[in-house]
């Protein structure tokens, strides 16, 4: 394409002698928090059905790849085209219910031969954890959320809901004891059990936990908003209003 030659172009002149100095210093460890925040801003953008803004955080995250593969075509490790041709490559062999003759019922079968295509490719074959594989530097409830759909995989899992939700009552009567006896180590272990048995429960459900909780955080936001509204009607701070007026604020925006 040529709009992707042109971007190729551009950021080989912003890399080049008498370009940018910026872009002509970074490499592939010092682009990683601008990959991670890139991708978070355009599933704000999705979320938000924005698609003006989806275009822009589309290009952002496209800039990354092009980014980091002219810096790989520059060490003499990989370029553009390998990035492309290795996609292709691997879109089509986890895709042999279109490009061969494998025949899937549905599409959840399609994630299970999807998995057992992966684990059985180069490098995955010799993984002996259901953690081997999930990237560390993942969001907490996301690592937690693909953790327990292995386990899932592999036998591991609650008959149902009802069952998660029996563990989370549970995981929260171990809170409660562990505030009871004010050991703070024993309670930041609890409430991690219990933020993972929540996660479990948003998997068994077929909700995604991060998206659950971006809601829920914008949300409180909103309604914590109309708390700030009230105190600036009335010239004071949050702090001044009494809470049971907070409370009955908060309540009305629900």
């Amino acid at each position: 394409m040529k709009e992707i030659d042109r971007l190729v172009g551009i950021m080989e002149t912003l890399r080049a002698p008498g370009g940018c100095p910026w872009d002509a210093a970074q490499d592939h460890e010092s682009l990683v928090p601008a990959l991670i925040e890139e991708a978070y801003e355009l599933a704000e953008a999705i979320e938000s059905r924005d698609t003006a803004s989806m275009v822009e955080e589309l290009g952002d995250v496209l800039l990354q790849v092009v980014f980091h593969s002219i810096i790989g075509r520059e060490q003499g490790a990989f370029s553009l085209s390998d990035v492309i041709e290795q996609l292709c490559q691997k879109l089509i062999y986890r895709h042999p219910h279109v490009f061969g003759q494998t025949r899937v019922a549905d599409a959840r079968e399609v994630v299970r031969n999807w998995d057992q295509l992966k684990n059985g490719e180069k490098g995955k074959r010799d993984r002996t954890s259901i953690a081997d594989g999930i990237p560390v530097r993942l969001p907490a409830l996301m690592y937690a959320a693909k953790l327990q759909t292995r386990a899932s995989r592999a036998g591991f899992d609650w008959a149902d809901a009802l069952g998660v939700m029996e563990k989370i009552q549970e995981e929260a009567d171990e809170t409660r004891a562990a505030l009871e006896t004010g050991d703070q180590s024993d309670a930041a272990d609890e409430i991690g059990d219990l933020i993972f048995s929540a996660v479990n429960l948003a998997r068994k459900l077929g909700i995604d936990p991060e998206a659950a909780v971006r809601r829920a955080n914008c949300r409180f936001a909103d309604r914590f908003a109309l708390i700030e509204k009230a105190a600036a009607d009335r010239g004071v701070s949050v702090a001044d209003i009494p809470m049971d007026e907070k409370e009955r604020i908060w309540q009305k925006a629900k």
